[in-house]
């Protein structure tokens, strides 16, 4: 698996895996999906876009961009997609691994997640196992689909 910067030709794929996550409704705070017409242009003005790749086919993807500005500039914020087949395959690790040197390079030095929600799991322990901490809970941070408010939790990561 490789994970590098994103190319046009990718955006097909791309696109399919970000809408799939947002349809899903249990992880990306979005409800609108990205079209032909949309998703060029959100994924280009993003500080760093990045697939995981293998033998020519994308499995997943990041994008990574501020997370405010001015005197909080220095801090990022990242989101991940992994297509729902192929979860499971760490293609989510090897992408914040990827993640934390490329928001370095790029002379961030905090990454925070504000919104991972509580039943996320599997990304709650990726998270800590790549040391990120915690900062607490938002209770009903998250809104479903179907009307129902989760809790979130804002982790961060110094680089």
């Amino acid at each position: 698996m490789t994970v590098r910067e994103y190319r046009a030709s990718d955006l097909p794929e791309m696109l399919r895996i970000w809408n799939e996550v947002v349809i899903e409704g249990t992880a990306f705070p979005q409800v609108e999906t990205l079209s032909a017409l949309t998703g060029p242009a959100f994924f280009a003005e993003q500080t760093y876009t990045a697939v995981a790749e293998e033998d020519g086919r994308i499995y997943g993807l990041y994008i990574l961009h501020p997370n405010n500005i001015g005197r909080c500039g220095h801090i990022c914020n990242a989101s991940y997609a992994v297509s729902g087949e192929s979860r499971g395959r760490h293609i989510g690790e090897a992408l914040v691994l990827d993640c934390l040197a490329q928001a370095k390079a790029h002379h961030f030095r905090i990454l925070q997640f504000n919104a991972v929600v509580e039943s996320n799991l599997r990304a709650r322990r990726l998270y800590e196992k790549l040391g990120f901490v915690q900062l607490g809970v938002i209770p009903g941070g998250f809104r479903t689909d179907d009307g129902q408010y989760l809790n979130i939790c804002p982790y961060y990561h110094t680089l």
